[in-house]
């Protein structure tokens, strides 16, 4: 059986070179090592955890116990102590949809990588039925695209760089097959993913995992609703965070396995949107509709009643804030793009514009003041 034993010999030496290759980067005793913040220990990482905060929670609103979870994840990253033979951090993220959850991924991919979409997603509604368990170890031995080994992981994006990890995204974690949260399992080991060929070894030593999850979200929404009013409040007193967890527990247990649940990291529970947070999101709308207004020199405002619209349009108490940023493209930015294109300006003069209501969609009228960037 030469051919065999050369296989398997060529395919363990690439696993271990993996693992040399992630785990140099840990080596105290090396010149790879960075200045910790604030002249404090030494760590092969090399970003700013107060800018990555600061960028993510202009983002994400309404949802300050997640955020807080993120910031004590990175702190522990940066100082570069987590267990080298797993992934850096294992975060579930359970709530209702719509409100930040794959979100505050996108997010932190931007402020650390520059690129929200600088991450593996995986979606596990795909990975429902047994036989789609190949799509994420690869076919086994004897099957079509055995050889190639192909997966839906990106290699590069889950074991990032020497001085930024990787991060990768398992969406709607609960649709998953048995199967392929056996292998997620044992990830959550010892950090190492190698197809069903045995050709392939991905390394999750480096990588921040995230899973996302609707479990429990019926119930967080009846709770939600008795906390309403005073006689609610007096009814679910406590500390909310401990409540809520336990709501999930039973479904959470209920789904997975206890072992599978002890190797994740931290559960964050979202929460419902509140009406001051929705404000809030139609105000970041506003801001990014005006960052690609700046080329135009142009300023947008939006009356009361404006504001109003886009937020109603924009939330559901099903569906969360999904919708938020094609309400405003619809009731804003169509209108909005019709009015530049047909409104004459020869002189280029900056323009700062007011939405208000009109008789069958949003009309504009121009202010005479300058934007400040102007």
């Amino acid at each position: 059986m030469p051919f065999i034993n050369d296989r398997l010999a060529d395919t363990e030496r690439r696993r271990m070179e993996t693992e040399r290759r992630i785990d140099a980067g840990r080596d105290r005793s090396g010149a790879s090592v960075a200045t910790g913040e604030g002249g404090g220990i030494e760590s092969r990482y090399r970003f700013d955890v107060d800018a990555i905060m600061s960028a993510i929670r202009r983002e994400i609103l309404g949802q300050d116990d997640a955020v807080a979870a993120v910031e004590r994840m990175l702190r522990i990253v940066r100082a570069d102590i987590s267990d080298p033979h797993r992934p850096l951090h294992t975060a579930l993220f359970l709530g209702p949809t719509g409100v930040g959850k794959t979100e505050i991924v996108r997010a932190l991919a931007r402020a650390l990588h520059g690129d929200a979409e600088a991450f593996c997603r995986v979606d596990m509604n795909t990975l429902s039925q047994e036989h789609y368990a190949a799509a994420l170890t690869g076919a086994p031995p004897g099957y079509v695209g055995s050889k190639e080994g192909t997966t839906l992981l990106d290699q590069e994006r889950i074991e990032g760089s020497l001085r930024k990890p990787g991060i990768v995204l398992f969406d709607e974690l609960e649709k998953a097959s048995d199967e392929v949260v056996g292998a997620l399992l044992n990830v959550f080991d010892n950090g190492l993913l190698t197809t069903a060929s045995g050709e392939r070894t991905y390394s999750f030593r480096n990588t921040l995992v995230f899973m996302t999850s609707n479990l429990g979200a019926r119930r967080l929404q009846k709770d939600a609703e008795r906390r309403q009013g005073w006689l609610g409040r007096w009814w679910s007193r406590g500390p909310l965070r401990e409540r809520q967890y336990r709501l999930v527990e039973r479904e959470l247990l209920g789904r997975f396995a206890p072992e599978f649940v002890n190797r994740i990291d931290s559960i964050s529970v979202f929460q419902w949107l509140d009406g001051d947070t929705l404000n809030e999101l139609v105000d970041l709308e506003l801001a990014r509709l005006n960052r690609r207004l700046e080329k135009h020199r142009v300023e947008l405002r939006l009356t009361e009643s404006v504001h109003r619209q886009v937020r109603e349009a924009g939330y559901d108490r099903k569906f969360g804030a999904r919708a938020m940023r094609r309400a405003m493209r619809h009731v804003v930015e169509a209108p909005l793009a019709e009015y530049l294109l047909i409104t004459p300006n020869p002189d280029s003069e900056p323009r700062v514009l007011e939405a208000m209501p009109g008789r069958d969609t949003v009309s504009f009228r121009r202010l005479g003041i300058a934007p400040a960037n102007a």
